[in-house]
């Protein structure tokens, strides 16, 4: 015979029931608390000395100007040089272009940290941030391997260098950069939109770069990783490979000509492309191999200035004093100056 439960035990299964209730409650909130949309993120810079800070603003500001100058100087005197109207040269202003927009989408906003003493920046920007980082980076790369192309085909079919590299397919080989570029760099953030983030969102370095963005997330982020490494065989190893194959091709042909004097004008702007595909891969590979190296996020963001800012900032010195028809056209703008 079963007997009837008494208001007291009843109490005690209904709170029983409240108490189970509200650690459920707990477990979710807590879940929230540890997986959420993140608002802001912080980003931690090179140094946290005050002094070093200070001059690390006024040198970074320096090489800012410099390159933003050094590029525009570029894309005036090919613009305004009739003589420099070759796809050679169009190719050069455009990756002054991007040049100029790279550096410009980290710089200032560091350069504003640093002077408002304020690291946060906020989701939206942060991912407006590595859309651009990828984008232009990629673009540059395309970029160079489009003026390697060029190279290529004045040195190894001059006969056929008009026909081949004509206006319209320079433009189709630019906007083919642009488009494969943004379709990577879209697709990155796109991948970087699902995920959700810890309550540590502070990122070591002076820009939101996707590794670092990515680490911070509390999702699964495997199919993130699997889209970086594919993306940098495919949109990294494509240009590089290309580049690398049509200076194979360059020196065969060279070394085929009992003689260099017909081709030693075209030749001579190949060391500045070489010295400018040395600069950008050479310290883009040399910050991945201490990003493995080194245990340290900040030593790899110090590294990174290497191929985000230095690159940028070098390449017009590189082609204007290795090059007689930029020297040219620079004395033609400073003499319609002054």
């Amino acid at each position: 015979m079963t007997l009837p439960k008494t208001k007291m035990e009843g109490w005690i299964l209904v709170s029983e029931k409240q108490h189970t209730y509200v650690h459920e409650e707990d477990d979710i909130s807590t879940e929230h608390k540890n997986q959420t949309s993140a608002s802001e993120f912080f980003l931690l810079g090179l140094t946290d000395d005050p002094e070093l800070q200070l001059i690390l603003f006024g040198l970074f500001l320096s090489m800012y100007l410099v390159t933003v100058l050094g590029n525009l100087l570029i894309i005036l005197a090919v613009s305004f040089d009739s003589r420099l109207h070759t796809p050679m040269y169009f190719f050069l202003s455009n990756l002054s272009f991007t040049d100029i927009c790279f550096i410009t989408s980290t710089i200032p906003k560091m350069l504003k940290n640093i002077q408002s003493q304020n690291k946060a920046i906020s989701y939206t920007d942060c991912l407006t941030q590595l859309f651009f980082v990828v984008f232009l980076g990629g673009m540059e790369s395309f970029l160079l391997a489009a003026m390697a192309y060029d190279r290529y085909v004045a040195i190894c079919h001059p006969l056929r260098y008009t026909v081949i590299m004509n206006p319209s397919f320079c433009i189709l080989l630019t906007l083919f950069s642009l488009l494969i570029s943004m379709t990577d760099a879209l697709l990155h953030s796109l991948l970087v939109l699902r995920l959700s983030f810890c309550t540590e969102l502070e990122i070591p370095h002076f820009f939101c770069e996707l590794a670092h963005v990515i680490k911070l997330s509390c999702s699964d982020t495997l199919i993130n990783y699997i889209v970086i490494y594919l993306a940098a065989c495919i949109f990294g190893g494509l240009p590089f490979g290309g580049i690398i194959l049509s200076y194979v091709q360059i020196v065969s042909s060279i070394l085929k000509k009992p003689s260099m004097r017909g081709s030693y004008k075209v030749l001579s702007t190949c060391g500045s492309h070489l010295s400018v595909v040395s600069l950008f891969y050479g310290t883009l590979f040399g910050v991945y191999i201490s990003s493995a190296v080194t245990d340290s996020p900040r030593n790899t963001a110090v590294a990174s200035v290497l191929y985000t800012v230095v690159p940028q900032m070098l390449n017009p010195f590189i082609y204007s004093l290795r090059n007689k028809d930029m020297k040219e056209a620079f004395r033609k703008i400073s003499a319609e100056i002054v």
